[in-house]
């Protein structure tokens, strides 16, 4: 949550340079366009830190910001259209809540700031060329690194030591997916466990990877996941 607030102050800063002149601008209603790949329903929790931050530093919706909001629901596939909307509008940044919303507003607009949050590698992404200078008009943070996956594996293993089959459950669609896998995949084999990939890109194919590892679980392994959004 911490570094929801540290992107916005990178937004705000953005903000300034994109207007040439002081974020306080007075009368200046600076126009935020919010993308995510989710529901705006599961990411209520984010949206409130992302707006107190925003109060903290003296913004507010509806005076002297305005927030445009963009939910792709699960379908991947709609956020270079939800982008595009944001683009028209002419919104003074966008800011990107996963990869493939920093990746959508990437190859939409290159004039029009982005700060990306909660991305595990935005580097494997292709969202940045480096996190110490990552170019173009993108800037933001990254939420996890994909080597963190194999310390989730290692902790797995003292809590069941018992355990042998370990499922991981991504969806393909979503970038952070893969670095991650890969790591799981490394992880698992030194920990000696088998690791089973599963996808599923959205709510309606949960049932189906979850039966997936029902059918294939052995001894006390359970599921675990790794870039769902």
């Amino acid at each position: 949550m911490r570094r929801i607030g540290l992107a916005v102050v990178l937004a705000l800063g953005l903000f300034a340079a994109a207007d040439g002149a002081g974020a306080q601008q007075v009368g200046k209603v600076w126009r935020v366009g919010y993308l995510a790949a989710g529901a705006g329903s599961e990411n209520q929790t984010n949206l409130n830190v992302f707006r107190q931050g925003l109060r903290d530093l003296g913004y507010v919706d509806g005076q002297n910001i305005a927030i445009e909001y963009r939910w792709g629901e699960g379908k991947y596939e709609q956020l270079p259209k939800l982008v595009d909307e944001l683009v028209k509008m002419n919104v003074d940044v966008i800011v990107a809540a996963n990869a493939a919303s920093a990746q959508a507003a990437k190859e939409t607009t290159t004039k029009i700031p982005i700060v990306m949050i909660v991305l595990v590698d935005p580097v494997a992404a292709g969202v940045v060329a480096s996190l110490a200078r990552p170019g173009g008009n993108i800037t933001g943070l990254s939420h996890i690194g994909p080597e963190l996956v194999g310390k989730h594996l290692e902790l797995l293993k003292e809590v069941v030591p018992k355990i042998s089959r370990v499922a991981a459950l991504g969806n393909p669609a979503n970038p952070g997916t893969a670095p991650q896998l890969q790591e799981a995949k490394a992880a698992a084999q030194a920990l000696g466990l088998q690791l089973q990939a599963v996808e599923a890109r959205g709510p309606s194919e949960l049932d189906r990877a979850f039966a997936a590892m029902t059918r294939t679980r052995g001894g006390r392994a359970g599921p675990t996941g790794y870039g769902v959004d």
